[in-house]
């Protein structure tokens, strides 16, 4: 298997691809280990001048966000190269080589056992660059706090975090960028845009800060936790914003559809994968009656007298009813049978390394045929694409 890690990197066209799109989004969901995915499949649209123009993310996915838009587009992939590799290096590796789950007959079983041990490295000792455990633990801390409610110490992210991104080229508004956390107090899911306000380290670690594991992050006077916890994709963000004609690419760590488990720990893991899959045909469905509505206002205003379409009003409907044209790549990635319920923190350079390779493999196939890239036709105005789709 090709080394994403180690191998040169293509740096891509030296100019964004120019597409028929207004916005080019990537929108990536929330899933711990399993995001290097998401690295993947960004080295795949980098190395096809694919730029996105606006990055949405929540948890891991907003910490992948951050390195993308906050590096200068040549250092964007090895930037999530190193981010990677440094929060899944391990402080004593696994003594089995790297080869030797592939070269023997119970290949899979080998993966697992590693998995696993990458798994339970990460609960007892934490990951560099990223969390560290707490001691004492929560329930014998004398002090409230982020020392009595969460099992980590999420300080080496922040640094991790101004190490690798650039927060004033970040906000520079080159690439919009949106965050989704939730807020404790509330209960409510924000979103932290650069639309609307700088954003700092802070915003990208409440996303990612999953109780009880992680503290909850403080801004401007509330207490926000990992947008998950709500809803894990920020797909509706992009899609329920300004209509404009746009291009996403959603890239998810948990799949809806799986098969009936047969144990305990096959139903841990796919008590997650539902929990936490993103909901796309309810959100595509919205947007296809709102496709409907504006195509219906289309024929009610070319009905009206030419001194009516002149009104103020009139004319504001009717630009809002113009036609918007939605295409949705969506990327999923598909759970090896090796995983179990920890996925989504097997924090190991081997994993890690499949994960990215999965991701690349993924988006290059997508982007085989060239079709996939068109507007839908104007009287359906939606089209989605999923290559693992089988219905």
């Amino acid at each position: 298997m090709l080394d994403v890690m180690r191998d040169p990197i293509s740096p891509g066209p030296l100019h964004a691809r120019t597409l028929p799109y207004d916005v080019v989004a990537l929108v990536l969901q929330g899933g711990g280990a399993l995001g290097a995915y998401q690295a993947g499949v960004y080295q795949g649209l980098h190395e096809a001048g694919i730029r996105p123009n606006w990055v949405a993310g929540i948890s891991i996915g907003a910490l992948n966000a951050a390195i993308i838009a906050g590096s200068p587009e040549a250092e964007r992939v090895p930037r999530l190269r190193e981010f990677w590799e440094t929060i899944c290096a391990a402080p004593v590796e696994w003594p089995a080589g790297e080869g030797l789950g592939d070269a023997l007959p119970f290949a899979f079983d080998m993966r697992s056992l590693h998995n696993a041990f990458a798994a339970t490295r990460a609960l007892v000792q934490g990951q560099p660059g990223f969390f560290k455990p707490r001691f004492p633990p929560p329930f014998w801390s004398p002090f409230t706090g982020d020392a009595a409610t969460s099992f980590y110490d999420t300080t080496p992210l922040h640094q991790t975090l101004e190490r690798l991104v650039d927060f004033d080229l970040l906000n520079s508004g080159e690439v919009r960028v949106s965050v989704g956390a939730v807020n404790v107090r509330t209960g409510n899911l924000t979103y932290f845009d650069t639309a609307d306000h700088p954003l700092g380290p802070k915003h990208f670690m409440a996303s990612g800060a999953l109780p009880p594991g992680f503290p909850a992050v403080e801004i401007d006077g509330e207490h926000y936790w990992d947008g998950g916890v709500v809803w894990n994709t920020p797909l509706s963000r992009v899609l329920n914003s300004e209509p404009r004609d746009t291009l996403t690419f959603q890239v998810d760590l948990w799949s809806a559809k799986g098969r009936v488990p047969n144990d305990l720990m096959e139903v841990s893991s796919r008590q997650k994968d539902i929990q936490y899959s993103s909901r796309t045909r309810a959100i595509t469905d919205q947007v296809l009656r709102m496709q409907k509505m504006r195509q219906a206002l289309q024929r009610t205003i070319e009905r009206l007298p030419e001194s009516a379409k002149k009104d103020p009003e009139i004319r504001a409907i009717a630009d809002l009813a113009r036609h918007r044209a939605y295409n949705i790549i969506h990327l999923i990635y598909q759970s090896k049978i090796y995983e179990g319920h920890s996925k989504d923190y097997e924090f190991g350079l081997n994993a890690m390394r499949a994960h990215w390779q999965s991701g690349l493999d993924d988006i290059r196939r997508t982007l085989t045929d060239p079709r996939r890239l068109d507007p839908p036709a104007p009287e359906i105005g939606i089209i989605t694409h999923d290559v693992h789709r089988r219905d």
